[in-house]
């Protein structure tokens, strides 16, 4: 189970209406990789451009702590 901040949760909503934007705030800049592909895939169908933005959302997501057993949740 992967658990999720706010703010992630929050890129998450966001890039469902806008991949590119999601992907530039998570990776913070939009001189990068990531976002060049998003914006190609976005522009060859939207729904590639949403599930590759919730990809990099997941892959680069934030530590959380986690309440039941008071650390840092790590997926091994």
């Amino acid at each position: 189970m992967a658990l999720y901040s706010l703010s992630d949760i929050l890129l998450m909503v966001l890039a469902f209406f806008l991949p590119p934007l999601g992907v530039c705030l998570k990776k913070q800049g939009c001189c990068d990789a990531d976002f060049c592909i998003n914006i190609i895939l976005t522009l060859i169908g939207f729904i590639p451009g949403v599930l590759h933005a919730f990809w990099i959302i997941y892959k680069y997501r934030d530590e959380v702590l986690d309440p039941r057993f008071h650390y840092y949740y790590e997926e091994v």
